[in-house]
């Protein structure tokens, strides 16, 4: 996949770069757009040589007859999108633990050739973890837009963070 993501946010940012972001920095309520990177045919061929090889994603001809009357990405060619703008932007790179998981994927709008995507995260909630003071649990809801500002991609991610003050 080529990816030529927009090293800045679309709007408001965070106080702090990604590069010195920890817990405190996730605010409820608060909403980032960042992007885009655009998807071209080829990306969405190779991803689904590789990765998901039915119709829709893998054969142009077969696609133009399919039900969304031509090619269209994967999800999860949708999905590794959001996550390359989740890293690059959103997610502390020194304060990130991991993630307990994703809840709620889903995709109601498909990818085309040439849509350029970019991502809407909203912190939707922010709690110290009550058995290890040092890390917070966020909760954050994501959306993947298209250059018509139509979504394409919907999940609720969750990040361990480290708490700034017990580093």
């Amino acid at each position: 996949m080529t990816t030529t993501p927009s090293t800045s946010a679309i709007g408001p940012d965070f106080n702090t770069p990604v590069e010195k972001r920890y817990f405190e920095d996730y605010v409820p309520g608060t909403s980032y757009t960042y992007g885009s990177i655009a998807v071209t045919e080829e990306d969405i061929l190779r991803f689904a040589a590789e990765f998901d090889p039915q119709s829709i994603h893998a054969d142009p001809a077969a696609a133009a007859t399919g039900p969304f009357g031509g090619l269209i990405a994967s999800g999860w060619h949708t999905a590794s999108v959001m996550m390359r703008l989740y890293a690059d932007h959103y997610v502390s790179k020194v304060a990130s633990l991991a993630s307990p998981g994703i809840d709620e994927l889903r995709w109601p709008r498909p990818v085309r050739p040439g849509d350029s995507l970019s991502l809407l995260a909203t912190v939707r909630s922010a709690r110290l973890s009550r058995s290890k003071p040092d890390r917070g649990l966020v909760h954050t809801d994501v959306r993947v837009l298209n250059q018509h500002d139509e979504t394409v991609l919907t999940l609720t991610a969750m990040n361990l963070l480290l708490h700034r003050d017990t580093r």
